[in-house]
């Protein structure tokens, strides 16, 4: 199915045809708030608004989890054409519990964004004494206290799946690679646990049957995946069967929360 000269979109059918709006998305995921720029056209709204819908319930399938997840139980903002930063497409800002994408963002920026939503989220969940705010990925990799739940325990093997190698002692790959470029540019950006981990999450999006380059895209065939800042072979098959078991209880445990409150 072709949404656009720019963007794909490869799966099942969602909105059989018809054009939804962004108080659409709002309601079908219980977002916070949605906020769309002041420059943004009517039609501009209604393209993007169908490209989010599709993303998102995309997401929603592959992860195999209901729609609270989508906008972790409501505390998720979502902006469009607002607040945008020069040469970033898309950015999560912690404080706010918001991810924006530019009014004219790349296409593949919601898998990454959304993952760090999620990182941080868990952060607050998944250890007992994780400063406030931080990343999960971070406190994992700072020795924080786990909080002692099946959940975690697959939470877990995620971050040490992308951030240590196969024998669990030594740096990965992933982690290797990304630091040698940070050095290269003189930064420490590609080498945090955050990024290291929304990016190894867009690869395993990217590698679901659903295929949607709004949602996901540059794993495979990329500067940076050339660079090798994208999982790469048996590093990448562990990773992915480490957020597929993840996302599969998690989806299990939410569904049947879901069944008990309806009863």
């Amino acid at each position: 199915m072709t949404l656009s000269r720019e963007f794909y979109r490869h799966g099942p059918v969602v909105r059989q045809g018809h054009s939804v709006s962004f108080v659409d998305v709002r309601k079908r995921f219980d977002f916070r708030s949605i906020g769309i720029g002041r420059w943004v056209t009517q039609p501009e709204q209604v393209r993007a608004a169908g490209l989010f819908y599709d993303a998102l319930v995309d997401l929603m399938t592959i992860l195999n989890c209901p729609e609270p997840l989508i906008s972790l139980r409501g505390n998720l903002s979502l902006q469009y054409g607002i607040g945008g930063r020069p040469g970033v497409a898309a950015h999560y800002q912690p404080s706010t519990r918001c991810f924006s994408l530019a009014k004219n963002a790349g296409p593949g920026s919601i898998a990454h964004e959304w993952f760090h939503a999620l990182d941080h989220y868990l952060g607050g969940t998944a250890f007992a004494d994780a400063p406030t705010g931080m990343f999960a990925s971070k406190a994992w990799l700072s020795d924080a206290t786990p909080v002692v739940h099946p959940l975690n325990d697959d939470l877990y093997a995620c971050f040490k799946n992308i951030m240590l190698d196969e024998d669990g002692e030594s740096p990965s790959e992933l982690f290797e690679v990304s630091a040698q470029v940070d050095r290269a540019m003189n930064q420490v950006y590609y080498s945090q646990a955050e990024e290291l981990c929304a990016r190894a999450f867009e690869a395993f999006i990217q590698d679901a049957a659903i295929s949607n380059n709004f949602l996901v895209s540059g794993t495979k065939a990329s500067a940076e995946a050339e660079q090798g800042l994208y999982p790469r072979g048996a590093q990448r098959e562990r990773i992915n069967a480490a957020f597929q078991r993840y996302f599969n209880r998690l989806g299990a445990a939410l569904n049947s929360e879901i069944r008990r409150n309806a009863r």
